[in-house]
């Protein structure tokens, strides 16, 4: 597959850096980022059926999340 090489402004290196998942490259997170989100009730019962590891596998995932969520907070703050 080709690559482009793009430039981006430090702060935006570093948003990306926190909210990208480790087993993520850059390019599958910019992708992810960028792809049309859907209706929210397209979710409706999804978790109905779910068994107990992996609800708790998920629910780690959102937290995690969120201590990203609030790490890019005190990076933006700091600027």
């Amino acid at each position: 597959m080709a690559t482009k090489t793009i430039s981006i402004m430090e702060d935006v290196y570093e948003t990306l850096k926190v909210l990208k998942a480790p087993e993520e490259s850059f390019s599958e997170e910019i992708r992810r980022l960028a792809t049309t989100k859907g209706s929210i009730m397209d979710l409706a019962g999804a978790w109905k059926d779910m068994d107990e590891k992996d609800f708790i596998k998920i629910r780690g995932r959102i937290k995690d999340r969120r201590k990203d969520d609030h790490r890019l907070v005190e990076i933006r703050q700091k600027k």
